[in-house]
């Protein structure tokens, strides 16, 4: 289970990653969705979700689709993510809030059932020294496009996108 989440009060969610996993995009629209529902349902005064904490703390990072598809969840599409820069040709490449760069070929699209409010809630990302790699990226992703405030200390620093390369003989 890497990711997490509860209702803190009435209309604020607070969805925790702990490692980007093959399944992290897909647990995310679940849970976020569970708490648009919740706070639907709720006796207060708010009967919708009015903000939404994505806590990135202590996250070590993982798989790259991964996120880009927890991003794509929160930005507008064709947004850029990420970009990687190289030696070689095919180490340039710029990865987009779509789903040919975060679903994998043999898979459904995960963010096909996510509530539209995902794309325009207001957030605010945790990070920390242990926040490295994937959890990096997509923390400056939603800065960047202004989706999200980030707070806490200095990440890790790492952000990067490692590749397997082909090795022939």
């Amino acid at each position: 289970q890497s990711v997490k989440s509860k209702m803190i009060e009435d209309g604020y969610g607070y969805v925790r990653i702990t490692q980007f996993q093959e399944e992290t995009t897909a647990d995310v629209v679940r849970h976020f969705d569970k708490l648009v529902k919740q706070a639907a349902e709720a006796k207060g005064e708010t009967k919708e979700l009015r903000g939404l904490v994505l806590d990135l703390r202590n996250d070590p990072g993982g798989l790259l689709h991964s996120a880009i598809g927890v991003s794509a969840a929160f930005l507008p599409p064709k947004s850029l993510v990420v970009s990687t820069d190289g030696r070689t040709e095919d180490a340039k490449r710029k990865y987009i809030a779509a789903a040919e760069d975060y679903a994998r070929s043999h898979r459904e699209d995960a963010l096909k059932g996510l509530h539209g409010s995902a794309k325009s809630i207001p957030m605010v990302v945790l990070v920390n020294g242990g926040s490295a790699s994937a959890s990096e990226i997509v923390a400056g992703a939603l800065q960047d496009h202004k989706r999200a405030v980030v707070l806490g200390t200095q990440t890790f620093g790492k952000g990067s996108v490692q590749t397997v390369l082909p090795l022939s003989n």
